[in-house]
């Protein structure tokens, strides 16, 4: 056969078997994206950016229960693990979704991830998300189940402080009655009976104050207050009891400082630390106030030499109720309820309250406060 009929025919062929090789190539390829989109699941379109944007925790998983993507909060709350969801409790909603196709919403208590100690609240949504999709969508109400357990012991411990006063003074009025003629036991049981009525209106007043200080409008109306004048009329307010315990009041420190705020307020919190101190400090001690102004902060301090809060309850002496030693402040006819109104003071003012305490040593309570020469009565009025 002639060389020139021979060259076309094979560029012909040549071109026919690139065309079929180059073909084999893109359907391989074709089956690929098609293997890796079956193995690596993408979420529908615009999921992924709703997920990232959750403050609360988002899942969606794929129909074999994989994650295939959870926002920040989910991961936050401990909900996923390698790929997986951590709780069992969570599994078992998500297949019931599967199963029925209709959603489903329930509150659960959790543990924080698959290590944790820690218990979360969870509103809990599942639903479908298109054919092959779950969605999971958690809210985190684990403060508002505490604000709802203070309440409840809030209420539990005010019918259980009012209880003892009020049924001592049902048998104490009892007891006048039936003593009516006998004046040394009127008397013994007439004195009783004011203590235990001063005792109720105490923790009346300062269920009152709590209540007060609670409110949106606490300080409504700052105005500048002296700190002298705070400190001197909360050691008159405590100089009986202290001399009758033969206790000490001593005050120094800087003078002339003013802050923003409530005088009457101020007075009540400087006066339950004194109080405090008194009543914890052994008889012939002394019970120290001192006043100081550093870089604009303004400390009021009241140290003892009472017998000290043990460490593991310092974090706890703020609480309303909360004791360090149940039997001794039933005995002095404390509330429990002081230092729960003065950390409330000290917040409204824009401050804080801090407690050095070693065991057998004493303790110093700082009320901690902006000066009012670096802070406005404005911005007080909007913390409040």
């Amino acid at each position: 056969m002639d060389s020139a009929v021979l060259v076309p025919a094979a560029m012909a062929f040549g071109a026919l078997v690139g065309a079929g090789i180059v073909s084999i190539v893109y359907l391989a390829a074709r089956r690929g994206d098609r293997a890796v989109k079956v193995v690596t699941p993408s979420v529908p379109d615009g999921i992924d950016q709703v997920i990232d944007a959750l403050d609360s925790g988002g899942v969606v998983l794929d129909p074999s229960n994989n994650v295939i993507k959870a926002s920040p909060g989910a991961l936050a709350f401990g909900l996923v693990w390698n790929h997986a969801l951590v709780h069992p409790e969570l599994v078992d909603i998500v297949d019931r979704v599967r199963k029925s196709g209709e959603s489903v919403t329930e509150e659960l208590e959790l543990p924080r991830g698959p290590l944790g100690d820690a218990i979360i609240y969870l509103l809990v949504r599942v639903a479908r998300l298109g054919s092959r999709y779950v969605l999971l969508l958690a809210e985190d109400r684990t403060e508002s189940y505490k604000l709802d357990a203070v309440r409840r012991d809030f209420v539990a411990n005010i019918s259980h402080e009012l209880k003892t006063p009020i049924g001592a003074v049902s048998l104490l009025a009892e007891a006048l009655q039936a003593a009516a003629k006998e004046p040394d036991q009127v008397k013994r049981f007439a004195k009783r009976l004011t203590k235990e009525s001063d005792r109720l209106a105490r923790i009346t007043q300062e269920i009152i104050d709590l209540s007060r200080l609670q409110a949106a409008d606490a300080l409504s109306r700052p105005q500048t207050v002296e700190i002298d004048h705070v400190v001197a009329a909360a050691i008159d307010q405590n100089r009986v009891v202290a001399e009758a315990r033969n206790v000490t009041i001593a005050s120094g420190g800087d003078a002339g400082i003013e802050v923003i705020g409530d005088e009457s307020l101020l007075v009540v919190a400087v006066h339950n630390l004194i109080s405090n101190a008194i009543v914890y400090s052994p008889k012939g001690s002394r019970v120290g106030v001192g006043v100081s102004s550093v870089d604009g902060i303004v400390e009021i301090a009241i140290t003892d030499q009472g017998i000290g809060i043990p460490a593991d309850e310092i974090d706890r002496v703020f609480e309303r109720f909360y004791r360090i030693d149940p039997a001794r402040s039933r005995h002095t006819g404390g509330t429990g309820l002081g230092l729960s109104i003065v950390k409330h003071v000290v917040q409204n003012h824009g401050g804080d309250v801090r407690v050095w305490s070693q065991q057998g040593y004493g303790s110093t309570f700082t009320i901690r406060l902006p000066e009012s020469s670096h802070a406005t009565a404005a911005s007080l009025g909007e913390s409040a």
